[in-house]
């Protein structure tokens, strides 16, 4: 049986192989035909359109500075994606909100290539195949659920504030 270390260690390999394997590099609004870098299309990803996002937080929780995540959100703003609002507590905070098209985007695109993931896919045999999906099955339902705990804390640590 192998030790947990181990484990977190292939998983730690495994994972950015696959990843850089089947990743997109540009996403295409098919609306628009505006393109989006894949750092564009993540910061979607890290926005909402109810709960409101400040630039600092953001550009902290994707290690980047203020002013690099300034750069973006603003190209993201001029194509009409994300949306700046004051805080209505305070004036000089501003918030950042998907608008329906991020919304849209975030929602229609993929970090991984159809294309790719099937070429991938085609490598292995239907056994291997079915084995392969099974194991991710598996991390996907232990990843929602490390989510659903994460949110859990979060909320209970606001609550103490």
């Amino acid at each position: 049986m192998p030790k947990m270390q181990d484990s977190v260690r292939q998983l730690m390999t495994f994972y950015p192989q696959i990843y850089f394997a089947c990743h997109t590099r540009h996403v295409r609004d098919p609306r628009s035909n505006t393109v989006l870098s894949a750092h564009q299309a993540s910061v979607l990803d890290h926005l909402d359109e109810i709960e409101p996002t400040n630039l600092r937080t953001l550009a902290g929780h994707m290690g980047v500075t203020a002013s690099t995540m300034s750069i973006t959100i603003n190209r993201l703003v001029r194509q009409r994606y994300v949306v700046r609002k004051r805080a209505t507590q305070d004036a000089r905070q501003v918030h950042l909100l998907l608008t329906p098209s991020g919304v849209r985007i975030k929602s229609e695109k993929s970090v991984l290539d159809p294309a790719l993931v099937n070429a991938l896919l085609e490598q292995l045999g239907a056994n291997e195949r079915k084995q392969a999906l099974h194991g991710l099955g598996l991390l996907a339902h232990a990843a929602h659920k490390a989510m659903q705990n994460k949110k859990t804390r979060v909320k209970k640590n606001r609550s103490y504030a």
